[in-house]
């Protein structure tokens, strides 16, 4: 059921919020092995209740149960740690600005998802993807052996067990998109500043941002709505394909070819679906939407070396920007720098100290200070890579295209907003996700977009696995 129908649902006195809240934790006890959830609400049922007795009201999520990444702060009495356990006995003062927006629609947020550590910036990709030392290892729904892919495991694992109506996840570069792939569901992450930042556990400013994941591309829009404050009108998609003009990328344009699902944050070591797969859904995606009226544009992206780009920017960016983080939590109960992380790790090494903590390190040896001559060498790299990727949206006079190998790195380094929809399973079961750019602040067009595609193929979500 999607997030509309559930509203309409409680609208018309079918169900409630609060049978919603209850449904969803029964439900995350059945799945509790997978450890997609870190921590659950405790008012959330109170606070369902408080959503029925204002049914009428006109809210868009109006009682609609929605989980958090661990990195996104909540002012009640659950915890914001990044999935660390240095950072367990961190209650954030107030809610994120995207929180306050989330509950401001009338969203019940139900819990907060497990993560990567650090969102995968602290063990130099030794860590499994969705493993911290505070939740343990989010596992794969579909395979417990195979990659979930992160870092916002727990977000797309929970949305793909059905354990929420949607889930927020953070990206700086894959963290929304990869998983999702890997999950089975529709993830979007949007222009770079759409969503506001603050108030998340940073890895680099210039970079993180927040973005909806969920079953359908429907429920995205709702929660993007929300979100933003905006509108996206997604009424007879199937309608919307005929005519339509797509950019088509058929080979990866870039310095390092890496395989779909990579992320320079560290994609773990556990295996993946191999390229080939996901390759040839893609392939069978564009041969639909040509016979259904689509003209396919083949557009080359701009070459770039996304580690020479994005590691400087994190990894000068790091320090400043959490350190800035604790100091504003005004909470003497957890480290207050990141060198005092780094301190409660090594003392807690037998709990801490699983995978190690390398990039943290990195990070504190760097100045802080943002004049390193790599940092201002990366953000230049950067703004050079947003002209050439506007350049080709307009040489190919295109608002979206579609990236055969799926892999949206280049939306992460320049801030265009990136989408993946489900394209069914490989022949090993696990899902299969594409991966869509548009231009920035073009969300609309690359909803549509999906939207039209997801009605014309018949795609919903793989579900069912527990």
């Amino acid at each position: 059921m999607t997030i509309t129908a559930l509203a309409e649902a409680m609208e018309h006195g079918e169900t409630t919020s609060y049978d919603l809240v209850t449904r969803y934790f029964e439900r995350m006890d059945a799945c509790a092995r997978l450890r997609a959830v870190i921590e659950r609400n405790p008012d959330a049922p109170e606070l369902a209740r408080a959503r029925d007795r204002a049914r009428g009201d006109g809210a868009v999520l109006g009682g609609v149960p929605i989980l958090v990444k661990d990195n996104i702060d909540t002012g009640d009495r659950m915890h914001t740690t990044a999935g660390s356990v240095a950072l367990a006995g961190n209650r954030a003062p107030r809610d994120a600005p995207l929180v306050a927006r989330l509950r401001e629609a009338g969203a019940v947020i139900l819990g907060k998802t497990n993560m990567s550590e650090f969102a995968n910036y602290m063990t130099g990709g030794r860590a499994p993807n969705g493993y911290s030392s505070r939740g343990g290892a989010t596992l794969n729904p579909f395979d417990e052996t195979a990659d979930p892919s992160g870092s916002s495991t727990g977000s797309a694992v929970a949305v793909a067990t059905g354990q929420c109506a949607a889930a927020i996840g953070t990206e700086t570069c894959g963290s929304i998109i990869s998983p999702s792939q890997h999950a089975g569901i529709v993830g979007l992450k949007p222009t770079g500043g759409l969503v506001p930042g603050a108030g998340i556990i940073p890895i680099s400013p210039t970079l993180d941002t927040a973005g909806p994941m969920a079953a359908c591309v429907a429920d995205v829009a709702v929660v993007l709505g929300a979100l933003t404050g905006r509108t996206y009108d997604l009424r007879r998609p199937e309608a919307d394909l005929a005519g339509l003009r797509l950019g088509l990328v058929r080979a990866a344009s870039r310095a390092d070819d890496a395989a779909p699902g990579r992320q320079a944050q560290g994609s773990g070591t556990a295996t993946e679906p191999s390229r080939a797969a996901w390759v040839e859904a893609a392939q069978r995606l564009v041969e639909t939407a040509r016979d259904s009226g689509v003209t396919w544009v083949d557009v080359a992206l701009p070459p770039f070396d996304v580690e020479a780009v994005l590691l400087p920017i994190m990894r000068c960016e790091f320090k400043t920007a959490l350190n800035a983080y604790l100091a504003a939590m005004h909470n003497p109960a957890i480290p207050q720098t990141l060198a005092d992380v780094i301190a409660y790790n090594q003392a807690h090494a037998d709990v801490a100290l699983r995978y190690g903590q390398s990039e943290l390190i990195a990070a504190e040896a760097a100045s802080g200070t943002m004049t390193e001559p790599e940092y201002g060498a990366a953000l230049a790299a950067r703004q050079a890579l947003v002209a050439a990727l506007d350049a080709a949206f307009t040489r190919a006079d295109v608002d979206v295209v579609l990236l055969l190998d799926a892999d949206t790195d280049l939306a992460a380094v320049t801030g265009f907003p990136s989408l993946t929809l489900p394209l069914g399973r490989g022949r090993d079961g696990l899902p299969l996700g594409s991966g869509f750019i548009a231009r920035r602040h073009r969300e609309d067009a690359l909803l549509r977009v999906a939207a039209a595609l997801e009605a014309r193929l018949g795609l919903w979500r793989v579900s069912g696995h527990t």
